[in-house]
């Protein structure tokens, strides 16, 4: 990795539904000299309107399990039987040698491999939701997945909600402009530009 401008990873982590793709969104676009998004990699099918590259990068099943013998990952695991989600090596070099810190939007365990990986060079960071009741709420409230898929989601937020205490920070949305401002206080401080931080 970089070690001039970039070459720092900051990973966010969330149960579905808690509001880190808002969090990262915000960040991404505030900080866009300093930060660029890492693009996992994925077996679940593209939705409409998600680009391969831009979103995600989508692969079969067989090219997943390939790339992962062949050691293209930094990270990877199967979230659910058949759903694979991963960190390409080359997504962290082609970000690092941009001269960015990357952003990561990978899920527990994920964060964990990269932490012990990196060391020092990674925050990471923990969205969670006032209660898992409104967690829960937010999912139903989405209308985005079948009752099977909802409860799948519950029990893996439930995982998920169970391993905060391995990360760096925690940030709890609740209301999004004090979560906003804490994304920033954070970023900030690991990247050293406490003096950008935008008044809300």
């Amino acid at each position: 990795m970089s070690k001039e401008h970039g070459g720092r990873i900051i990973i966010f982590t969330s149960p579905s539904g808690a509001g880190k793709t808002t969090l990262v969104r915000h960040l991404l676009s505030k900080y866009k000299d300093r930060l660029g998004f890492s693009v996992s990699a994925t077996t679940r099918k593209r939705r409409n309107g998600e680009e391969d590259g831009v979103h995600y990068y989508f692969l079969s099943e067989e090219a997943f399990l390939e790339h992962i013998r062949n050691h293209k990952f930094i990270e990877s695991e199967e979230v659910y039987p058949g759903l694979y989600y991963g960190t390409l090596h080359s997504e962290v070099d082609r970000l690092s040698e941009l001269g960015k810190n990357l952003v990561l939007d990978i899920d527990v365990k994920g964060a964990q491999n990269v932490k012990n990986l990196y060391g020092d060079r990674v925050l990471s960071v923990f969205v969670k939701p006032p209660s898992p009741e409104i967690l829960i709420e937010r999912l139903k409230q989405r209308g985005t997945e079948s009752e099977e898929e909802l409860n799948k989601r519950i029990e893996r937020m439930q995982f998920e909600l169970s391993h905060e205490d391995y990360f760096d920070a925690i940030i709890v949305n609740d209301a999004l402009e004090d979560a906003l401002k804490e994304a920033e206080r954070l970023v900030e401080g690991f990247l050293g530009i406490r003096s950008e931080r935008t008044t809300f």
